[in-house]
């Protein structure tokens, strides 16, 4: 008897379902499950007074707000909000109010282009992203709604406080909206502006509030003044300013400028971008220029910071980030005076903040341990070498200083423990909260990666960790992992970011499934100084990086535990790109491929910009430049691309557009490429329901078993 299609449809999914979970617990030592069952933190904030802390953690996709208080922050860890779904809803811009007393934070994720947040769990009514507020001292509060939020891209949540705590400013809708913490009203739009309002910082005295309205090709620094219901700006100009910051006394602000936009320019050459650093008389808006930077490449302004670093300390002295000896290092400057480089040496600085008496600046690098974080403090007026804070085979990331000075807390990992908060102890640290750990986390069982350093085919030094299978018998299929960014580095550790946190993970249960992995760091990463980062005839300017894709394959076969004729490779965001170029250009050599919503025709990025059918404001070399990212993308190469690949992509993501995989498939359908698979609907580009990680990897994990271990035929265009 026939089976109907829709049963045969639910028949075919459920024996693939059954093959995975019967091939997840054949043979590793740990499930898939377990070794992402671990509860990652993020958003770790100090309030401005006393020595309270506040982090938020997502645990197998349920997140909540977790509090500590100093001294003995290891036993006062609790959750004080109780969200129980893995429903793909995040909380981003945890903030507390300086008495430590109220949690403020967006819950929900940013839109899409259609204004839509994301609803990976489908909700027939649709998902918002909301500001809320919780006492978190008042027994039995309930989180209080605030307003909407809804912001127009990815990491784009900023929440900030009055220092009084009664009032919360944030952007939405090009806006800036305000609402009182005690939720009794409404949010309301804070005043009607031209342009997009955005980076809101309130004023000591929590009078005014200054923030950037951006304007298509240049933006201002603007200031509400609440008194006066009035906007000011700050000597406004053709040029772009932003990065608002006040000094203590309320009297002036420090801002960043560059040029503003110049129509016709060549698409293809690499341009410096110049900046100055400027303060104005809030007041007056006068304001005046006191530190240039030059007109090198390396002398741009630096990307790699969050925020750019920049922070007014005491005696009004201005850190900065600047990467004009090619490295991204601290430093500070007085008006009138020249900048003190503060972190001298051969390595990057990464997250940065100010202690609670703004006397110093402690700050992440990877000093002396080019493939982890440690933490480091040096005095913002400068004269004294940096003091180490943490050392070893550790990772930490995210400091902070409580409000009382008496405590520094931060995230922390190893190769085998993931990622958790800690304080900085004389000792080294403690981890806080270790009850939020689930008892059968496989700690004991992971491997311990190795750092290796080989060259690219032109010269170019590379850092990788490769993790080897315990007790492998015979040799053993390998893996390239790529991550993607480009602007990251995997490390020899968990990792700070929630998306790699997962990857690394993944990499550790495909080594207890018998296979070596090599994460490589290629170039276009960070942490190996600018001019890695911003690698000549890269991207869409020529993939030069895809060099070391290759060598990292060649590196695999050259290791003897290594079956050198089963080589594979994964990766997702920019690493699916590069999986698809590894396959599309290398099949000789990759023998099949994972590719998370990768890249596959750049051209698209540059024919999809306003100057393009406008004869008026096109570039000269447009033609060249459209060719040229062709040249660079997989989809000019399918016609060699013969090795298997898996295809997994949400079809709500925000950061790739889901056509890059719809136009792909149309392609290897042509070239009767052999193709699966895993489309999620509703999902976003970091997927943000805990179920689909687990379903993702296990798919990658399943498909190199098939393809590579045992080598079965995937069906073509299937």
């Amino acid at each position: 008897m026939s089976m109907p299609l829709t049963n045969l449809r639910f028949h075919i999914a459920f024996v693939v379902i059954l093959s995975v979970a019967t091939f997840a617990s054949a043979q590793s030592p740990f499930t898939l499950e377990q070794v992402l069952s671990s509860p990652f933190p993020s958003e770790l904030v100090a309030a401005e007074h006393g020595s309270r802390v506040a982090w938020v953690f997502d645990a197998k996709g349920v997140r909540n707000v977790w509090l500590a208080d100093g001294p003995d922050f290891a036993h006062s860890a609790r959750q004080v909000t109780h969200y129980n779904a893995d429903d793909g809803q995040p909380i981003a811009s945890l903030r507390l109010t300086a008495d430590g007393k109220t949690v403020v934070y967006a819950l929900g994720s940013e839109l899409n282009t259609a204004q839509e947040s994301a609803n990976p769990k489908s909700w027939t009514k649709g998902a918002k992203q909301q500001v809320f507020a919780l006492d978190v001292d008042a027994k039995g509060a309930a989180p209080r709604l605030l307003g909407d939020m809804g912001c127009p891209e990815e990491g784009c949540e900023d929440i900030q406080i009055s220092p009084d705590g009664q009032w919360a400013v944030w952007s939405a809708k090009k806006k800036l909206w305000l609402a009182g913490t005690d939720g009794k009203q409404p949010a309301k739009e804070l005043t009607v502006a031209r342009g997009v309002a955005g980076q809101p910082k309130w004023s000591p005295n929590g009078k005014q509030i200054a923030f950037v309205s951006t304007r298509d090709d240049h933006s201002f620094i603007a200031v509400y003044d609440f008194d006066k219901n009035s906007i000011h700006y700050m000597s406004p100009s053709v040029d772009k300013d932003s990065l608002p910051r006040w000094t203590p006394d309320g009297k002036w602000i420090v801002f960043v400028r560059t040029a503003g936009d110049q129509q016709k320019l060549p698409l293809i050459p690499v341009r410096p971008e110049p900046w100055s650093l400027w303060i104005a008389d809030v007041a007056s808006g006068a304001a005046k220029p006191f530190w240039r930077s030059g007109d090198k490449l390396e002398e741009s302004l630096p990307e790699l910071t969050e925020d750019g670093s920049l922070y007014v300390g005491e005696k009004q002295r201005v850190v900065f980030a600047s990467e004009q000896d090619g490295r991204n290092h601290l430093y500070s400057i007085s008006r009138g005076s020249a900048a003190v480089l503060l972190t001298p040496g051969d390595f990057d600085v990464e997250d940065v903040t100010l202690s609670a008496d703004k006397a110093w600046v402690i700050y992440s690098s990877n000093q002396d341990d080019a493939d982890r974080r440690h933490l480091w403090r040096v005095a913002v007026a400068g004269g004294t070498p940096p003091e180490a804070l943490t050392s070893g085979e550790t990772i930490e990331w995210s400091p902070v200083q409580t409000g009382d000075g008496k405590s520094i807390l931060c995230l922390g990992s190893t190769a085998t423990s993931p990622a958790m908060p800690y304080e900085v102890t004389a000792k080294g640290r403690e981890m806080i909260a270790s009850q939020a750990l689930p008892g059968d986390f496989p700690s004991s069982l992971l491997v311990t990666p190795k750092q290796v350093i080989f060259k690219s085919e032109d010269g170019v030094t590379l850092h990788g960790q490769l993790f080897l299978p315990r007790d492998a018998n015979g040799k053993v299929p390998g893996l390239v992992f790529m991550h993607g960014g480009p602007v990251r580095q995997m490390m020899l550790g968990f990792h700070y970011m929630d998306y790699y946190h997962n990857a690394y993970a993944e990499n550790q249960y495909l080594a207890s499934r018998g296979f070596a992995v090599l994460s490589v760091n290629y170039r276009l990463g960070i942490m190996y100084g600018r001019a890695f980062r911003e690698a000549p005839n890269t991207v869409w300017r020529g993939a030069a990086e895809c060099k070391d894709i290759v060598a990292a394959g060649k590196y695999l076969q050259s290791l003897p535990e290594v079956d050198a004729t089963k080589i594979g490779l994964w990766g997702g965001s920019y690493g699916g790109f590069l999986t698809a170029m590894g396959l599309a250009r290398n099949s000789d050599l990759f023998k099949a491929g994972v590719d998370f919503h990768g890249v596959h025709d750049w051209s698209v990025f540059l024919t999809e910009r306003p100057y393009f059918g406008n004869l008026a404001l096109r570039p000269p070399d447009v033609e060249a430049a459209v060719k040229l990212a062709w040249d660079s993308s997989p989809d000019a190469y399918v016609d060699r691309w013969k090795s298997p690949v898996l295809l997994i992509h949400g079809d709500d993501d925000r950061n790739v557009p889901f056509s890059q995989t719809v136009d792909l498939v149309q392609r290897l359908r042509a070239q009767h490429v052999p193709f699966e698979q895993l489309i999620l609907p509703d999902e976003i580009h970091g997927f943000l329901m805990w179920q689909d990680w687990v379903r993702a990897y296990g798919s990658t994990a399943w498909f190199f078993e098939r393809t590579l271990k045992r080598g079965e035929k995937i069906r073509t265009g299937d």
